[in-house]
């Protein structure tokens, strides 16, 4: 009793060491990342410094490049004057990102933008003026109180903003100073106490050794450790002897065979298992003389797979062991499987996406120009009904060629989706008309919805065009006539229903269910309906792409695709979409009969690498009244975004530009001078830059090519407002270079 009392006191001192150790390094940690954290403000602040000295520099060399040139009239001071004037913005821009997390320095760097732009026109003036009209004539302007007061407002900004940053940049060294002097006293203190500690924590331990448990208590303690150790395995384990009787096992042997527990005990012989398991005349287990014989080397482990009755795929292994008998090891692989099917998917996945994002980009540009420019000569044409008719027909083909790019585009999981909450009760009724004057009288539509349907989150066009394809499948598969049903209902996929079905998220969701009373279909044609080009209609009659689209529609939303279906019985395609919460749901509304298009006055400049796209585009927003420029890339935008700076509007740009300067990028350039200007993406494959899972990102606005000369004339009329979608009399057109098909 003596023994166990001190050694119960030398554990319970050893914890409170052990414990006072842990805090010291606790605290030690906590201060060498506020340290860490210190250094990294400091490097930031060196960094706002250097970049501000470079601004006030550069504003510097390009007054004294105009001086220069002014004063002698030689070309070689234009130089300096002309590479100071592009580093402006760019430092500018670097300067605003910097100091992001600094309110007061961006309200600063808002008040420099228009003072470094009002001396940059006053120089350029000067410039100008030298050049027209001598020197005399720069001098009156240069000795004007305009420029000095200028140059004075923006150094003195820069100042305050030097100034500010060194105050931050004091205050962070000497907290540094301060946390680095504390720390080295932690670890002194530390590294003492974790000494005493470790000389106290060596002098327990040998006496704990010395009073070490007898034979007998070591014995019990490994079959305890043992016996723990199978039961907290998530195989099954099963040990026989030489006699092919049971020996030791685990809890999971028994649940994975599902055997009975009066059948599980020691001494029960390895063929009762066998007769037990797996159906008749098929075992889950090896024979006695497939153990027996059944291997070459009787030293080698056999492995082996097998089905139980719930339809666990099961992995059998037996490892024979020296005195005769064996281990078995039964592991359930079914998750396994199902991630191996996943994965399978998710390749099959990556590779159309790597097809289709690699040709939509340039097959849209192409439909692009065609549809551009067929519209626009539509819209010149008056009277003439039969080439009327030869422009719908192309226009309709190029559509088309428009939405099969787009279905591949949604199976990959790569079309911009804008997803909000939708009031399934409220819109899908709208559906049903279309869909009875689509179908046809034989097939009778029927609706059905649960009261208090929850609001779904996804796109709300392109959950009707998931629908609308499921109905024209179902008319297609009753060819003789039949019933379609539309029934809306609110689902909770559980943890158990998850993890019979791979890619699926519990929780709540708003379910759409299309169902068919025609001819169904079999097992196999179920297993790969949703493949992309999989089709059972005659050649000509479908592309099968229609339920490929749908699958994707729904599984980039976040949701879930079901399908039942049976030879004779009809078909039935449940869509799970997410539920929507906290959000204001949509109803919808159909728009009504087509209304004149909206003109402007503002002035838009085109960004685009493709030159017939960016012509046809020009045209169109020319057409319409707007004063364009353009630009082949994103280098060449921002050049003419600096000549023209104070009266850009819009810009409209390409998201894939070639060169540095990405679509994104160039936005974001735009917006940090200027940041009133509207912007706007095109694009027929979007990569990430501006989608993210699936989304568009808050606050973009994105027009998808191919589009129309409607679709182009109301996004950007939308963007500007009213101040910008006036109704002109009359339009100009200023570009770069000329810009070509004006007169389409």
């Amino acid at each position: 009793m003596t023994q166990y009392l001190v050694r119960r006191a030398n554990v319970l001192v050893l914890g409170v060491l052990i414990a006072i150790l842990a805090l010291v390094g606790a605290a030690t940690w906590e201060r060498l990342n506020a340290s860490r954290d210190a250094r990294t403000w400091s490097r930031h602040s060196y960094q706002v410094l250097d970049t501000t000295k470079d601004l006030a520099i550069a504003l510097r060399d390009a007054e004294r490049g105009q001086r220069g040139y002014v004063l002698t009239g030689r070309a070689e001071y234009l130089g300096p004057y002309d590479v100071a004037r592009d580093r402006l913005g760019l430092l500018q821009g670097e300067l605003q990102k910097l100091t992001a997390d600094n309110p007061a320095q961006q309200e600063r760097i808002r008040a420099l933008a228009p003072a470094i732009q009002h001396k940059l026109e006053e120089l350029a003036q000067t410039l100008q003026a030298r050049r027209d009209g001598g020197l005399e004539a720069a001098l009156r302007i240069i000795n004007g109180d305009a420029g000095r007061n200028h140059m004075r407002e923006a150094e003195t900004i820069l100042a305050t903003m030097l100034a500010d940053e060194q105050r931050l940049l004091d205050e962070r060294l000497v907290q540094n100073d301060a946390r680095a002097t504390w720390v080295r006293w932690m670890v002194i203190a530390g590294s003492v106490l974790a000494v005493l500690t470790l000389l106290w924590a060596a002098r327990l331990l040998n006496q704990a050794w010395s009073r070490s448990y007898r034979t007998e208590t070591e014995q019990r303690a490994v079959a305890l450790r043992l016996r723990t150790t199978l039961d907290s395995l998530s195989q099954g384990v099963a040990v026989f002897g030489p006699d092919r009787k049971l020996a030791n096992w685990n809890e999971c042997f028994q649940v994975l065979l599902d055997l009975p527990k009066a059948m599980v005990r020691r001494g029960t012989t390895y063929g009762a298992f066998v007769e037990h398991t797996g159906e008749p005349g098929r075992p889950a287990l090896e024979t006695e003389d497939q153990v027996r014989h059944g291997s070459r080397n009787p030293r080698e482990a056999v492995t082996y797979e097998r089905e139980n009755a719930e339809g666990h795929h099961l992995e059998i292994r037996r490892t024979p062991m020296p005195d005769g008998g064996f281990v078995l090891t039964i592991s359930d692989m079914t998750k396994r499987a199902q991630a191996e099917g996943v994965l399978r998917e998710a390749q099959k996945m990556q590779a159309i996406g790597q097809l289709t994002g690699g040709i939509a980009h340039d097959f849209n540009n192409l439909l692009q120009v065609i549809l551009g420019n067929l519209e626009f000569i539509r819209a010149k044409l008056d009277g003439d009904a039969r080439l009327q008719t030869r422009i719908e027909r192309a226009s309709w083909a190029a559509q088309r060629g428009a939405t099969l790019t787009g279905q591949l585009l949604a199976f990959a999981r790569k079309q911009p989706l804008a997803p909000s909450a939708i009031d399934l009760a409220a819109t899908m009724p709208d559906l049903i008309p279309l869909l009875r004057r689509t179908l046809g009288e034989t097939i009778d539509v029927r609706y059905v919805e649960t009261v208090g349907l929850w609001p779904a989150m996804a796109d709300a066009a392109q959950l009707e065009s998931a629908v609308l394809n499921l109905a024209l499948n179902a008319r297609d598969a009753m060819p003789g006539g039949g019933r379609l049903t539309i029934e809306l209902g609110n689902k909770v996929l559980d943890d158990d229903y998850v993890r019979r079905h791979a890619e699926t998220v519990p929780g709540d969701y708003a379910m759409v269910a299309v169902s068919d009373t025609g001819h169904g279909m079999t097992p196999d044609i179920v297993k790969r309906v949703f493949e992309p080009f999989f089709t059972t209609k005659p050649d000509g009659k479908g592309t099968g792409l229609g339920l490929a689209m749908v699958f994707g529609f729904v599984k980039q939303s976040g949701g879930h695709v079901k399908i039942y279906s049976e030879p004779g019985e009809g078909t039935t395609v449940k869509l799970y979409l997410p539920r929507a919460v906290g959000a204001a749901a949509a109803t919808g509304q159909r728009s009504g009969s087509p209304v004149d298009l909206p003109r402007g006055s503002g002035t838009i400049l085109v960004v685009e690498d493709e030159a017939a796209v960016r012509e046809i585009a020009c045209a169109i927003l020319a057409d319409l009244g707007y004063r364009v420029l353009e630009a082949g890339d994103g280098e060449e935008g921002l050049r003419v975004f600096a000549a023209n700076v104070a009266t850009i509007d819009l810009l409209l740009t390409d998201v894939i530009l070639p060169g540095k300067v990405r679509g994104r990028e160039l936005a974001e350039r735009v917006q940090a001078l200027r940041p009133e200007v509207r912007i706007v993406f095109m694009s027929g494959y979007t990569e990430n830059s501006i989608i993210h899972h699936g989304r568009v990102d808050d606050g973009v606005h994105l027009i998808s090519k191919p589009f129309k000369r409607e679709q182009l004339a109301r996004k950007v009329a939308e963007v500007l407002g009213p101040a910008g979608a006036e109704m002109p009399e009359a339009a100009n057109v200023v570009a770069l270079r000329p810009v070509k098909g004006t007169g389409l």
